[in-house]
């Protein structure tokens, strides 16, 4: 006997009580995912809150925290949530106060990766930011102690504590060293 799957809308996700999980959709599809810990939680306050005050002082769009969905397709919803987000001032302004989650991709997601993440998952988050029109994906690896820089599948840098990560012409002027998202 087939097992029917019910297929949910990011507007159906919304509406689910919060039971302490966090949830992402992939074609319709609901994914469950633990609450991030203590490490994983501290590295994306160090690359997020740089990275909030650098783009609020120069006004340069928003920094959006974890949690935060974006919608990158509809019927099926595709919804995923970066572990930290920028989108330019101009896009921001043209959805302006928007209820539920942000219609389109960030133009930088970060992602940092969990002890639970495998390799095809986190490949698999950076192909599907890129395919959805995802300017710049940083991957950051608390194990290896890396940022992996994406602009494509073929344009990746990846940075050790000696290097300084820079926002280049997604994040203009935005520069911190990797060694202080790690410490």
């Amino acid at each position: 006997m087939a097992v029917i799957t019910q297929l949910m809308t990011a507007e159906d996700l919304l509406k689910l009580p919060d039971d302490g999980f966090r949830y992402e959709l992939v074609k319709g599809e609901l994914r469950r995912m633990p609450p991030a810990g203590h490490e994983h939680g501290d590295i994306a306050m160090n690359i997020g809150a740089p990275l909030h005050q650098h783009v609020k002082k120069n006004k340069l769009g928003k920094v959006y925290a974890a949690e935060t969905g974006f919608v990158l397709e509809t019927g099926p919803d595709t919804m995923r949530a970066p572990d930290a987000a920028f989108v330019r001032r101009e896009r921001v302004e043209q959805i302006n106060r928007t209820k539920g989650y942000f219609p389109g991709v960030p133009d930088l997601a970060v992602e940092v990766v969990s002890p639970g993440d495998t390799v095809s998952e986190v490949e698999g988050k950076v192909e599907e930011w890129l395919k959805f029109g995802v300017r710049l994906v940083w991957i950051v690896s608390p194990k290896l102690r890396t940022i992996t820089a994406y602009r494509s599948l073929t344009d990746v840098a990846t940075l050790t504590e000696k290097d300084t990560l820079d926002g280049g012409d997604i994040v203009p002027g935005f520069q911190i060293p990797v060694a202080e998202i790690f410490t």
